[in-house]
């Protein structure tokens, strides 16, 4: 599956900027700290993608911005960036949509991942270097699965494959919940844990035998379709490998997919960790209730360009709040940001301002320390605010935000 355009990342050095020099920390969610993530040569970082029955809303622009904000301070450091993210091109909220639709399901995949790959290129979302869905995955999920198979990790019922989490000792570590906090996400976040036959409630579905009316693929276990976890287990290890820096997506996949991606990983290979990392977004609310598709609440991006909303708004809107916090979408959001965009576009057409140096240490200082984005967004604040007589600093300064937050003034 093809990626998006990547836009241009001005470098800072070129631009007479000092070097980077601290390393970024971020919170990982299992150990409940935060921890400095040093990459050997090549970065390595995973995003769990969309489901394409509807793309993209605000919620899923914020998380993937947010690890957009990893990707630039990763390169700005020097690292090149290994990046790969998935699209789940089936699954059964897709194929809910399509029967209620009556449109032709990879049709209605093939729609939204456009939609999707658009509003990531407005928003200037620099693209992962793999983009794979889970249909083209199908061969790779299918090898997981006979891996697991060989260990005795897997067992049937009705047809269906499942892992057993017993068979992974660190079961827990990534999300750091005991078994009280999983039961009810479990059934909430698509698990099944009522199933009769299960040998444990918590057992992940690993392949689901064809049902009447859905797509199936052959495979050693009969004809069907993956679940949705051993998806992005199979697609991280083939293109990242084990131990990879950093798996990121919503705080909503904490669990059960990360920790059910994580065992599946770790017990087919025999090696461990996963990640290293486990970093998660926080959700963003509107009219009170987190937004999501299943309530319909939901603000899209492509929506809002449509009506000449300046992408760059809205990334500034989604940067004003720290990527971990939960907070609600409102207009005034939006409008607060577009007159920073103004304020910042009248600053860097300036025949000259303060000296972009220290704006430049405090914009990398606060990103780093676990991606505090509406601390480097006030520090650009101070410097459009005051007045200086350094010519070259309005074209500095937007190199910088344009380099490390994305935003083109």
């Amino acid at each position: 599956m093809r990626s998006w355009h990547a836009s241009d990342v001005p470098s800072l050095s070129d631009a007479g900027l000092p070097a980077a020099t601290r390393p970024l920390r971020l919170h990982d969610t299992g150990s409940g700290a935060a921890r400095t993530v040093e990459p050997q040569a090549t970065a390595r970082m995973y995003v769990c993608g969309i489901t394409p029955y509807d793309a993209t809303h605000i919620g899923h622009a914020n998380t993937y911005v947010a690890f957009d904000l990893v990707n630039r301070m990763w390169r700005d450091l020097g690292h090149p960036v290994h990046y790969v993210q998935n699209a789940t091109d089936v699954d059964d909220p897709l194929l809910e949509r399509a029967r209620h639709t009556g449109e032709d399901w990879r049709s209605l995949a093939d729609r939204e991942i456009q939609l999707f790959r658009d509003d990531m290129a407005a928003l200037r979302v620099l693209p992962p270097d793999h983009y794979v869905g889970a249909v083209e995955a199908i061969p790779l999920i299918v090898e997981m699965i006979e891996k697991l198979r060989a260990k005795d990790a897997t067992y049937e019922v009705g047809g269906d494959i499942y892992f057993p989490i017993a068979t992974d000792p660190d079961f827990g570590r990534v999300s750091g919940l005991g078994r009280a906090q999983m039961a009810p996400l479990f059934a909430e976040r698509g698990g099944d844990p009522d199933r009769p036959g299960k040998r444990d409630p918590l057992d992940a579905l690993l392949w689901m035998a064809r049902r009447p009316g859905e797509p199936g693929w052959e495979s050693p276990f009969g004809e069907g379709r993956p679940g949705w976890h051993v998806e992005c287990s199979a697609i991280s290890v083939e293109y990242l490998g084990m131990a990879f820096d950093v798996e990121g997506g919503g705080s909503d996949l904490a669990f059960p997919h990360h920790e059910m991606g994580a065992s599946h990983a770790q017990v087919a290979t025999g090696e461990r960790p996963h990640a290293r990392s486990y970093v998660h977004a926080g959700m963003v609310a509107l009219d009170g209730a987190k937004m999501s598709k299943s309530r319909g609440n939901l603000v899209f991006v492509s929506r809002l360009r449509r009506d000449g909303t300046d992408p760059m708004a809205i990334r500034l809107a989604l940067l004003a709040h720290h990527y971990r916090s939960d907070w609600e979408w409102t207009a005034a959001e939006l409008e607060t940001a577009q007159a920073r965009l103004g304020r910042w576009r009248a600053a860097v057409a300036r025949p000259a301002g303060p000296a972009a140096a220290p704006v430049a240490d405090a914009v990398r200082a606060h990103l780093a320390d676990d991606l505090d984005a509406p601390a480097a967004l006030a520090a650009v604040d101070a410097w459009a605010a005051a007045a200086g007589d350094d010519a070259s600093a309005p074209s500095q300064v937007g190199a910088l935000t344009d380099a490390l937050l994305g935003v083109k003034p």
